[in-house]
């Protein structure tokens, strides 16, 4: 499995500045909603994905906003780690304060300010090489990506400038959805993800 595969909905950047969402399950009208808000639905790697090309993070951020807002009536098991969405590829502006790089199940952060430092800190990661943190562990991906999720909101909440990199240059890189089984327990429900909120 892979980082985007931890919500019922995942929203990414890539990094040739394509905004792209993931669905995990199934949701009633999510292909009219995405597309409507301007995304167009592909087939990558056997799962559908659908993509913004590069455009303006006002845009990105507008498009966005429309399909999180019909999503959320379905599921609030939603991520956004998108950074198109907050910085325009055409204009990068200033470097950021606090950078997460996700390459299939690794994490790191580097921050660059004494309050991105103390910040990461709060929620557990401890400093590494240099600039660098290592996210709090033993722990599994799923946490990671919690981990992540609430630093980067909590970031953003101070004014701080956060890039999130997940390790997908271009869209034909959005990783293949992971084999599932079944978490049914004989006449008991089936198991669900807990649930995460976003910024």
């Amino acid at each position: 499995m892979s980082f985007v595969d931890h919500a019922d909905v995942f929203i990414g950047s890539t990094g040739d500045a394509h905004t792209f969402v993931v669905l995990n399950r199934p949701i009633r009208g999510a292909d009219r909603l995405l597309t409507g808000a301007g995304f167009t639905a592909r087939t990558i790697n056997g799962r559908s994905i659908y993509l913004l090309p590069p455009t303006t993070s006002e845009e990105a951020n507008e498009r966005a906003g429309i399909a999180m807002y019909g999503l959320l009536s379905h599921t609030h098991d939603l991520v956004d780690l998108s950074w198109t969405t907050r910085h325009s590829p055409q204009d990068p502006g200033p470097e950021p304060d606090l950078c997460f790089t996700l390459t299939d199940t690794a994490l790191t952060a580097t921050a660059t300010t004494s309050a991105a430092r103390s910040l990461l800190e709060q929620h557990g990661f401890t400093p590494s090489a240099g600039s660098s943190y290592q996210a709090p562990g033993p722990v599994s991906e799923r946490d990671l990506l919690g981990a992540v999720v609430r630093a980067e909101s909590h970031a953003y909440a101070h004014g701080l400038l956060v890039h999130v990199d997940l390790g997908i240059p271009t869209p034909d890189a959005i990783p293949a959805a992971p084999q599932r089984t079944s978490t049914a327990v004989p006449g008991g429900p089936a198991t669900k993800p807990t649930r995460r909120r976003t910024h």
